[in-house]
């Protein structure tokens, strides 16, 4: 496939040049979660030539995605397939040529340094603050950039934060915001064009690092409303105090390992949804027939190589390989954990 021809609009661009598509083709990157901004991301990305792209989301494809959620389809959403999978299946016909990764999973602390380490840049994709720290976190330790972006309502934001260089993370978000503090999709809705405008900005800062334009990345906190035309930028600049993470090297998300607590689940309310995630750590791989068989005296039961679901009394727990499930119909973690224990098993 003549790759001159295909990326021939973005190499002619003084910017970039034959010299910086060849980094970016030599490159690689990792968009955690791959949602509404997500998969504008992913897009951008593998059109634009990134030699590997790693796609990493916990979640599947509903109706309701398709608002904003650009790689997915009806025909997606009836067949409930993992959102990574989706994903990469539609990344690889538009661009052969790119090594799309897709990996079903929660990122956590038993798993972040893996999923992450061996790229040039991780873009954030994610919908709770949990996460970013997390990624804050890991990209600190390992020398990484990453793109934070969010988008909620009519605005969102963007920021890259490149490790010793700018400001990071919780150097602006000092800690994690308190229950119900925060808005959220659920609450306040989420404009289509918002996550497409923003994952734009955030695809175009990963470029400009992997093409060896890290000088011309932009170092404030851009926030944009397309619904009221505005846009601002925030010199986020350190303060005088140490920030534990980038300044003292504390990576207390990071840290939550298996083995340092004594809890073995984490239930987590998602965004945007009547639904809690429960993730079982430490698990082994679920055996979808043996699983579906004892289920079926419980409710209604399918499956496929990907998920299980089960419905019953008015909840669907949808259970996914490593015995993570998504349960709908619920928004109480500690209710998400008893429905897990009694149909799933801890």
């Amino acid at each position: 496939m003549d790759a001159l021809a295909r990326y021939a609009r973005q190499t002619i661009l003084a910017e970039v040049g034959q010299a910086g598509q060849h980094k970016i083709a030599c490159s690689a990157a990792a968009v955690v979660g791959c949602g509404a901004l997500g998969t504008h991301i992913a897009n951008h990305l593998v059109r634009a030539g990134v030699g590997r792209v790693r796609i990493i989301d916990r979640d599947f494809v509903e109706l309701s995605n398709l608002q904003r959620q650009v790689l997915y389809d009806e025909e997606d959403a009836e067949r409930g397939l993992p959102k990574a999978v989706a994903a990469a299946a539609g990344l690889r016909r538009i661009n052969s040529t790119v090594q799309v990764e897709e990996v079903v999973a929660d990122v956590n602390p038993d798993n972040a340094e893996k999923l992450l380490r061996d790229v040039q840049v991780v873009l954030d994709g994610t919908d709770n603050f949990e996460t970013r720290f997390l990624i804050n976190d890991v990209c600190l330790k390992l020398n990484v950039p990453w793109i934070y972006g969010g988008a909620i309502a009519t605005y969102g934001m963007v920021m890259p934060i490149v490790p010793h260089v700018t400001p990071c993370f919780r150097c602006f978000v000092a800690d994690m915001p308190p229950p119900g503090s925060a808005p959220t999709c659920d609450t306040v809705g989420v404009l289509g064009t918002v996550p497409a405008v923003i994952a734009a900005m955030q695809a175009t800062e990963a470029l400009k690092l992997l093409s060896g334009n890290e000088a011309k990345l932009n170092k404030d906190l851009v926030f944009v409303d397309l619904w009221a035309g505005q846009a601002q930028h925030l010199d986020l600049a350190k303060s005088d105090s140490p920030c534990p993470a980038c300044d003292l090297g504390q990576y207390d998300f990071l840290a939550a390992r298996e083995g340092q607590g004594t809890w073995r689940s984490v239930a987590t309310s998602l965004c945007g949804r009547n639904a809690v995630q429960v993730t079982v750590r430490g698990g082994h791989l679920v055996d979808f027939p043996s699983l579906a068989e004892r289920l079926r005296a419980a409710g209604e039961v399918a499956f496929n190589e990907h998920i299980l679901r089960l419905r019953v009394d008015g909840h669907e727990l949808t259970v996914f390989p490593d015995g993570r499930s998504i349960i709908k119909g619920c928004t109480d973690p500690a209710i998400a954990r008893a429905l897990y224990a009694r149909y799933i098993g801890t």
